[in-house]
């Protein structure tokens, strides 16, 4: 492991800067808030940083406060701490959901919710030292390798998931961004946050290398509005979703009037559904209607040769998601 240099930030806008003085004098800069997804970075040879920035020296970043009717989720917040915040299990039962799935009880007390949403990828390909598109490389080995549990929707060049569990929650609550670089603040809504390959096939993200998320804004939900977060992995714990669901419904007195669905696990970005949205909205979900959400949210989709099981798992995690949640008394 190369030696590095440890720089503890007193807010944002200073981290941000150290990583851009790191810059002008030639040297590569990361940031660090719980670490998990950095050390492991590390220690495959992928990430080599001259300067570790920390985050954790940074106050009042770790808070989940009520705003409007929303909330205001710090960027270092743990997946631990938000699991069990009461406002957030309440109203925004899908963030809980999500925070809860992610690895181990361990590692959830100490990643964050801006190191969940920022994870490079876990392909095989990426973590093993291949030259391939995400490391700089020309080729993506996936297509004709192992692609078990790379993208269905969205790929090309690179077939990459994202692995982020709170990723789609976030989408699908239409929370808003908060990025700190060296010149102040900007906002963006989650869904413009994350990257195509076909846009950048080096990156997942709009971030600079000199900027960093601070916050997450999730705006109040109307009455009658109900979210929940299905995973499916291949084993228990210490996974990542094969294929998962953000759903949330506004339902009134069991007609849908509004629905917005996320997957994970399927394309190299939090997946929306906006074709199996309009066909809820309006409508009384009932079990042929979440059928034939299973099978419009499947339509598109272009898997490899060793992911076609994505398919029908898909089709059938939406059906019954949203099925579950519309009926739920």
């Amino acid at each position: 492991m190369k030696t590095f240099v440890n720089a503890n930030a007193r807010d944002f806008k200073e981290a941000a800067t150290l990583a851009r003085q790191a810059a002008r004098d030639g040297k590569s800069a990361a940031f660090s808030g719980g670490g998990s997804d950095l050390l492991g970075l590390i220690k495959e040879g992928i990430a080599a940083p001259d300067v570790v920035v920390n985050l954790r020296s940074v106050r009042n970043a770790q808070r989940v406060q009520d705003a409007s009717g929303g909330l205001t989720i710090g960027g270092l917040t743990t997946l631990d701490d938000l699991s069990r915040d009461g406002a957030v299990r309440q109203r925004f039962a899908v963030l809980a959901e999500a925070a809860e799935t992610v690895a181990t009880p361990q590692i959830r007390n100490v990643a964050t919710v801006a190191g969940n949403v920022c994870q490079r990828p876990w392909c095989w390909y990426y973590r093993n030292g291949f030259p391939c598109f995400k490391a700089g490389g020309r080729t993506c080995f996936s297509p004709t390798g192992e692609n078990q549990f790379h993208a269905i929707f969205g790929g090309g060049p690179s077939y990459i998931v994202h692995p982020s569990d709170l990723a789609p929650a976030f989408v699908a609550l239409d929370a808003t961004f908060r990025i700190a670089g060296p010149s102040g603040e900007r906002t963006l809504p989650a869904a413009d946050f994350f990257v195509l390959p076909r846009e950048n096939a080096a990156r997942e993200n709009v971030l600079a290398n000199d900027e960093v998320l601070t916050a997450v804004q999730v705006p109040a939900i109307a009455r009658d509005t109900r979210t929940t977060y299905n995973k499916i992995m291949d084993r228990e714990a210490w996974t990542h979703a094969v294929v998962s669901a953000a759903v949330v419904l506004q339902m009134d007195q069991g007609v849908c009037r509004a629905a917005r669905i996320v997957l994970g696990g399927v394309a190299p970005i939090p997946w929306r559904l906006p074709q199996v949205e309009r066909l809820l909205a309006g409508q009384r979900i009932t079990a042929e209607l979440a059928a034939r959400a299973g099978e419009v949210a499947v339509e598109g989709a272009m898997p490899l040769p060793k992911n076609r099981y994505k398919v029908p798992l898909v089709q059938s995690l939406v059906k019954r998601t949203v099925l579950d949640l519309a009926t739920r008394t």
